[in-house]
């Protein structure tokens, strides 16, 4: 069964955690937070009623075929990418994978690869970046787009170049520009399965915060293939296991307040006197799995997130 795309990226990554420090590393944040409330207005009216009418017209099962055929057929973009990592055993599991779901799968439709052991785990150019040390840089909204950084904004046309959805487009030109509609297509597949995800990130005390800390944290997982040390997690963090233990909820969305504060940021103002959060983001963010956590469930083959899914 293909993977659904960031619902599973996002609440593997927000599970089971402790609450995570404010993020004090977004210089870029005055800007992002533009694009994200961008990208939000179009995703209200128009990405989101798109990828709900989706659901209307399709079954769950013929919802999972169709995700299935996509995520083989970005299969190549896994394989190249895990050639570059230096990766050759999975590099042949995935090609493996390809030739079998292509074939016997009937053009991927159906997934007897993965009753054959040949299991899925999507990379790309991003995660191929960060094998080689390529630093993940600053945090990154772009319109229509959606989250990204400085380091995974090169997947966009790097895997694109691999992938026979690009391929497709690029050796056709038809009227009202219809070579891309199968990429269309598999985003709104992508947001129809984040769709469940809505209430959470509705629910935020800060939804931008919210998306930015999730999506790093997700990218942190596929960078180390699920397993990441805990050094890296406190980095990204910034700070240690035991400093994490000593915040308060209300002592953090003080100092994520502040900090907006003192660099001109024109976020949310701050909750009235005496009111509470809601419930579950009641941080900057959501929280970084510990090790003893699960790792969070890999994501299908993509060159970046649907535009404004909760997610990448």
């Amino acid at each position: 069964m293909a993977q659904s795309a960031l619902v599973a990226g996002l609440v593997g990554a927000l599970a089971a955690c402790a609450v995570a420090p404010p993020r004090t590393d977004d210089p870029l944040q005055n800007f992002n937070r533009k694009a994200f409330a961008f990208n939000q207005f179009a995703d209200k009216v128009a990405i989101r009623p798109t990828a709900k009418a989706y659901v209307k017209v399709t079954g769950p099962k013929g919802r999972v075929l169709i995700s299935n055929f996509f995520a083989n057929l970005r299969t190549p973009v896994t394989i190249v990418n895990e050639v570059l990592q230096g990766r050759p055993e999975p590099a042949l599991q995935s090609t493996g994978r390809f030739v079998v779901n292509s074939t016997v799968g009937f053009l991927g439709f159906f997934d007897p690869a993965s009753d054959m052991q040949l299991t899925a785990h999507p990379t790309d150019f991003g995660v191929t970046l960060a094998h080689w040390g390529v630093p993940e840089g600053p945090y990154l909204v772009l319109p229509l787009v959606g989250p990204t950084t400085l380091r995974d904004v090169w997947r966009l046309p790097v895997d694109t170049y691999f992938d026979p959805l690009g391929w497709y487009a690029r050796d056709h030109d038809f009227k009202w520009h219809a070579q891309y509609l199968p990429s269309v297509a598999y985003l709104v597949t992508l947001r129809a399965s984040a769709l469940p995800l809505d209430p959470m990130l509705d629910s935020a005390y800060d939804p931008y915060a919210f998306m930015r800390d999730a999506y790093r944290q997700h990218r942190l997982y596929k960078v180390y293939y699920g397993n990441p040390p805990m050094s890296a997690i406190e980095q990204l963090q910034g700070s240690t296991q035991s400093e994490q233990h000593d915040q308060d909820i209300d002592q953090l969305l003080q100092q994520q307040q502040e900090y907006e504060k003192t660099h001109g940021v024109n976020g949310n103002a701050p909750p009235a006197s005496g009111a509470s959060a809601p419930a579950l983001p009641t941080s900057s963010g959501a929280a970084i799995p510990t090790p003893a956590a699960s790792a969070p469930t890999p994501t299908p083959q993509g060159s970046g997130s649907p535009a404004l899914s909760p997610a990448a």
